[in-house]
């Protein structure tokens, strides 16, 4: 068996307690930003994660992550949502968001453009199609973007 990261422990680690509250992890990160290492764990759930599911999950998990110890830092743990724009990182994000709308962001610039705005087409073998909004299509490896996040927001859903 090959050998844990650090999200692997921890998503093993945390993934019984989530489940037990009705939740499913979306993504972990685990980044230095300045001084700093922040785990982030991105919950998710049937009609949406509210406050009280990121504060119940702290304190279910809090403890067994501590006797565990399988981050080798000081660290700062966060849990919240992903969001309504949240990013699709994992093969199961792209399978299960075919037909959703998204924004997709190259390393590098395609035609002198990195943002692009369209229809998740496809996603197989960590290609990722979308139908661009004057109806062009657009292929490129997974490891080309920068990121993909739904689109998802309406201002108008929230005024």
């Amino acid at each position: 068996m090959a050998k844990e990261n650090t999200v692997q422990k921890v998503e093993r680690i945390v993934k019984p307690y989530a489940q037990e509250l009705g939740l499913s992890i979306w993504d972990i990160t685990f980044k230095k930003e300045g001084s700093d290492w922040f785990l982030r764990i991105f919950i998710d759930k049937e009609g949406g994660v509210s406050i009280d599911d990121c504060v119940d999950l702290t304190h279910a998990v809090s403890k067994p992550l501590d006797d565990e110890d399988p981050v080798p830092q000081n660290y700062m743990l966060e849990i919240s949502s992903p969001g309504v724009e949240r990013e699709l990182t994992r093969d199961e994000h792209f399978k299960m968001n075919i037909g959703s709308a998204v924004f997709l962001r190259t390393i590098r610039p395609i035609d002198g453009a990195r943002d692009f705005k369209g229809t998740l087409k496809a996603y197989e073998n960590k290609k990722i199609t979308i139908e661009l909004e004057n109806g062009e299509e657009l292929s490129l490896e997974k490891k080309e973007a920068n990121y993909v996040k739904l689109d998802d927001f309406d201002i108008k859903d929230y005024v």
